[in-house]
């Protein structure tokens, strides 16, 4: 029985940056994952979904970026060229080579302070001083009666395939959904979104949510919203097509259904309840640094409160550093959010009703962008909004649609984290012509109205 300083299950992008940063000073560290050592971001969701957009791009605006081609691009960028699956092993020798022990197999706390591994039909115990899971999370699958008569896509198969779908049904309208809607229209592909709330990525601002529709449909995107699907019948459409049956009465039809509806985090079998953590609504409950136990932390997507790869990142370095003794606590305030579609969507912090909810005296400023420079010289359209608090004259809240949202936004994020009084915010020169000076340009105006 080896005994080590941490203990990680789970080497998404929250384990391997936890450690990675625990090896850099010195902490005896080992790090079990069942499947795939650096979790989905590599190789099923950020960096496939942003290579084929890129292609899709390319390719809608009238460049040499066939599916063919794009398929083969991005099967380079996770490490599956001529192969079925993905390599991860540059994953497993830079933890290697940072001193982790790399274990593969199913990771389960047996009680504190204790880890069985089974692997290969063996099981082995490893003993940890502070135990950190990073198990991320899955697709979920709703209980939808029909459903188990086809064999739907996840995120996983829609970023992996080799062939473009007949027709596709995407269920949900979030970052997933509207991301690989685009690329699939975009390669003329039928691609219906059924989403059950009133406007796409209904948790960002109502402008993002405005353009991703617009652009969306310009696409040839169709969008059935406030409807869910009730009922599919396999095979029951034209062509082969599945039928899928909707709230609203309506129905269509399509030969691959990708389900976008939400996350799943895996800990029903985790061994939480050996440790005495506790779960509600499928999530384990987290204190304010991370723990759910005494020597056990939470992070990633299965701790929240968003999920990112960022923020997941972010969190596995805190939770090292708390694991070796830091009197630290992560910051949450300032997480920024982006959807790669064209155009971009970006926000962090609160909108003008999350705001007022919370009881700050907030006000939105709002930019057309297709009026500003930037807009004419781009041929854009989209917005940037901020949110000020009056009472203490800072930032809450940005949100953009536009060219270089998900850049622009990081003076947002670091002006929300700091606290940085508007007027200085104001006074600060913004290059021209940039979607960030169309930003200052608010700045100035919400400084103008508070002296006024």
């Amino acid at each position: 029985m080896e005994t080590f300083d941490i203990v990680i299950i789970g080497a998404g992008t929250a384990g391997e940056a936890a450690a990675q940063l625990a090896r850099s000073r010195g902490a005896s560290v080992a790090i079990v994952d069942r499947e795939l050592f650096g979790g989905s971001c590599p190789f099923w969701a950020c960096m496939p979904s942003k290579a084929l957009l890129h292609a899709a791009a390319v390719h809608a605006g009238g460049g040499d970026y066939a599916w063919a081609k794009a398929s083969a691009f991005r099967d380079y960028m996770i490490n599956r060229e001529g192969i079925d699956f993905p390599d991860d092993g540059g994953h497993v020798r830079s933890l290697e080579d940072a001193g982790a022990k790399v274990i593969r197999g199913t990771g389960r706390i047996a009680g504190p302070g204790s880890v069985t591994v089974d692997s290969d039909g063996r099981r082995e115990t490893l003993q940890a001083k502070t135990i950190i899971v990073a198990v991320g999370t899955n697709a979920t699958v709703p209980d939808i009666p029909g459903l188990d008569s086809i064999t739907p896509w996840t995120n996983r198969e829609a970023t992996a395939t080799r062939q473009l779908p007949r027709s596709l049904a995407i269920l949900g309208g979030g970052p997933t959904a509207v991301e690989l809607a685009q690329v699939y229209a975009r390669y003329d592909v039928p691609v219906t979104i059924v989403d059950r709330n009133e406007r796409l990525n209904h948790r960002d601002h109502p402008r993002n949510s405005e353009a991703l529709e617009v652009a969306l449909r310009s696409d040839g995107v169709e969008i059935r919203k406030r409807a869910q699907v009730e009922r599919i019948v396999s095979h029951g459409g034209h062509h082969g097509a599945h039928c899928l049956e909707l709230s609203d009465g309506a129905s269509l039809e399509a030969h691959e259904v990708l389900l976008a509806v939400g996350r799943t985090a895996p800990i029903a079998d985790l061994g939480l309840e050996t440790v005495g953590a506790r779960i509600r609504d499928g999530r384990p409950l987290i204190d304010e640094q991370l723990r759910v136990a005494d020597g056990v932390l939470v992070v990633g997507d299965a701790a929240g409160p968003e999920m990112h790869t960022h923020l997941a990142h972010y969190q596995g370095e805190i939770a090292a550093r708390i694991a070796l003794g830091d009197d630290i606590r992560p910051d949450h305030r300032a997480i920024p959010r982006a959807t790669y579609t064209d155009p971009e969507t970006a926000g962090v912090g609160l909108r003008l009703e999350q705001g007022q909810e919370r009881g700050y005296d907030a006000f939105e400023e709002t930019a057309d962008l297709a009026t500003s420079a930037k807009g004419y010289v781009a041929e854009a359209s989209g917005h940037v909004s901020i949110v000020v608090d009056r009472r203490e004259q800072v930032l809450i809240g940005a949100f953009i649609a536009g060219p270089g949202a998900s850049e622009a936004i990081h003076e947002a994020v670091l002006a929300i984290k700091l606290r940085t009084p508007l007027a200085v915010l104001a006074d600060t020169i913004h290059a021209f012509p940039t979607t960030a000076r169309v930003m200052g340009g608010l700045f100035l105006e919400a400084a103008r109205k508070l002296e006024a």
